[in-house]
């Protein structure tokens, strides 16, 4: 059964910066605990990435991706092509910018593991993808500023 979760939070610098950290998908584990990898394969005609090989631990598991990546102006998209313990995993990061110029991001994530888990350590691993989303990510955009 696929989990979702999601959140909202306001970053103090322009979407432009934001969105730069997003395009750095190779920084990911820079940022990202979970995020032990992130390798870009392919890219746009613009060198956005497009499809990225992750390799990611949470809740006592490693897990090894790949995602392929969508962009527009203000949104960062992705949706599982490949994994060994999850069916299906679509995110997105939509920022919009604010009357002061800082950017308010909303987060979405929706999983679906391959394998049964309790329910106490699937929320636990959504609550750290939301929290890594909302931290991680303020705090780079914070540093590169």
């Amino acid at each position: 059964m696929a989990v979702s979760a999601s959140t909202e939070f306001d970053v103090k610098a322009p979407p432009a910066l934001v969105m730069e950290v997003l395009l750095d998908v190779e920084s990911l584990p820079d940022w990202s605990g979970p995020h032990k990898s992130a390798k870009i394969v392919t890219t746009d005609d613009e060198g956005r990435p497009l499809r990225v090989d992750l390799s990611v631990s949470a809740v006592g598991m490693t897990d090894h991706q790949s995602l392929d990546y969508s962009w527009t102006d203000n949104t960062c998209a992705w949706e599982l092509v490949q994994s060994d313990q999850l069916s299906l995993q679509q995110g997105v990061y939509t920022l919009s910018e604010k009357a002061d110029g800082t950017t308010h991001v909303k987060f979405d994530l929706t999983i679906d593991l391959k394998i049964k888990l309790p329910g106490l350590i699937v929320k636990r691993a959504q609550k750290m993808a939301v929290d890594t989303a909302k931290k991680g990510l303020t705090d780079e955009v914070k540093r590169r500023s």
